[in-house]
C-alpha cells in the first residue's frame, strides 16, 4: 500500500494500543508504534467484525506476532489451532505452504493470504512430477515430505514431517529406505540418528543455508559465555558446531526453559525479536538472516486482506483430498 492510503495515529488510537506496546517495547522503537499501532487498532476491530482469525508463523515481526495473531508457532500447530475454532476466516501471516495447510485441515473456512508472492525456497525446489518421478527411480520406497512442501507435492506423498517429529515419522514407516524432501539437511540430521536409509533431495532453505560453522565460530569469540541453538535446516558443519539442534517450537522452549543469559538462535531473525520481547532478561545475539518471502507479510497487507478478503487460497479437490491424507497420517504418528 502507498504512503497515501496510511492510516492516521490519533490520541484514541495512541491509548486503546497502549498495552500492546507495552509488549513489543524492548524491541520496537517508540518512534516506529504510531505507524504500526493504526494497523494494529483496524486489524484488531476486522477480526472481530470478519469473524477471523490470525496465524503468525514464528518469523513474523513483533508487531505482527505479538499484537495482532491469534496463534503463534511453526505451521502445522498455526493450521491445527485454526482448525479447531469456529471462525469463518483465516488469514496466514506466513509463507504460501503454510496457507494452503491451514486451508487442507479448514476445508470449508476462508484462508487468505497477505501476499500471494510470499512463497519458499524448499516448497519452490520440488514438483508434484518430480515426485512421481522418484517414485519411478525407486519403486515401493515410501515418500515422506516436510511439511514446507505444496499441496500439489503432499498429494504424491506418503506422509508429511514437521522439523520436530522427522525422525519419528520416518521410523514409524518400519521400512529400510525412504525418499526424503525437499530439504537435504534436515534429511541428513534424520540420517544422522536413524538407521534408515535415507533418499535425500537437493532442497534448501535460502536462510538456514547461508549459515556457516566460521560464523558460529567468531560469535563465540566474540561472546563469552555464548549459547548457540540451531534449526535443522542449516548445513550439518553448523548443526556441528552448536549446542542444540531444534524446531522453531523447540528452540523457543529451550530459551523459554532454560534462560541463558546470552543466546544465538541460528534461524530467521525475527524469531529472535519476538522471543525477546518476551524474554527481557535474555540477551540474544541477532545474525539477522532475513527471510524475504515472510517479510512480504506487513501489517498493511494484513489489513487489506481482511477488508477484501482476499487473495483466497484454493486447492483443487482431487489435490486436497489427497494431500489432507499425508497431513493426516503424520498428525495420527503424534510430534
Amino acid at each position: 500500500m502507498s504512503a497515501a492510503t496510511a492510516l492516521a495515529y490519533t490520541d484514541e488510537i495512541a491509548r486503546s494500543t497502549a498495552p500492546l506496546y507495552e509488549r513489543v517495547r524492548n524491541v520496537i522503537p517508540a518512534i516506529e508504534w504510531p505507524h504500526h499501532a493504526p494497523y494494529v487498532a483496524a486489524i484488531n476491530r476486522l477480526k472481530r467484525e470478519r469473524n477471523a482469525v490470525i496465524l503468525a508463523h514464528n518469523y513474523m515481526t513483533p508487531e505482527i506476532y505479538h499484537c495482532v495473531s491469534d496463534f503463534v508457532g511453526d505451521s502445522l500447530a498455526l493450521a491445527q489451532q485454526a482448525a479447531k475454532t469456529k471462525a469463518d476466516v483465516i488469514v496466514m501471516a506466513g509463507v504460501h505452504f503454510m496457507a494452503e495447510t491451514a486451508k487442507l485441515l479448514s476445508p470449508e473456512k476462508t484462508v487468505v493470504i497477505p501476499d500471494l508472492d510470499a512463497g519458499c525456497s524448499l516448497a519452490a525446489s520440488v514438483t508434484g512430477a518430480d515426485v512421481r518421478l522418484l517414485r519411478q527411480k525407486y519403486p515401493g520406497v515410501p515418500v515422506v515430505s516436510y511439511v514446507n512442501t505444496s499441496a500439489d507435492v503432499k498429494a504424491e506423498t506418503d506422509v508429511c514431517c514437521t522439523s520436530g517429529n522427522a525422525v519419528k515419522v520416518v521410523e514409524s514407516l518400519k521400512v529400510p529406505r525412504v525418499i526424503f524432501l525437499p530439504d537435504e539437511y534436515l534429511g541428513r540430521w534424520v540420517a544422522r540418528q536413524t538407521k534408515v536409509d535415507v533418499i535425500l533431495w537437493k532442497g534448501h532453505c535460502e536462510v538456514h543455508e547461508r549459515f556457516s560453522a566460521a560464523e558460529i565460530a567468531a560469535y563465540r569469540r566474540d561472546h563469552e559465555g555464548l549459547v548457540v541453538i540451531a534449526h535443522p535446516e542449516c548445513p550439518p558443519e553448523v548443526l556441528d558446531a552448536v549446542d542444540y539442534v531444534g524446531s522453531t517450537a523447540n528452540m523457543i522452549d529451550f530459551v523459554r526453559q532454560r534462560r541463558p543469559a546470552r543466546v544465538l538462535m541460528v534461524t530467521e531473525c525475527s524469531m529472535s525479536d519476538n522471543v525477546a520481547a518476551e524474554l527481557p532478561s535474555v540477551e540474544f545475539i541477532r545474525p539477522c538472516n532475513l527471510c524475504p518471502h515472510m517479510k512480504r507479510i506487513t501489517l498493511d497487507k494484513i489489513h487489506h486482506a481482511l477488508e477484501t478478503l482476499e487473495p483466497r487460497v484454493e486447492i483443487p479437490a482431487d489435490i486436497a483430498e489427497r494431500a489432507r491424507r499425508s497431513v493426516e497420517r503424520m498428525v495420527a504418528i503424534g510430534r
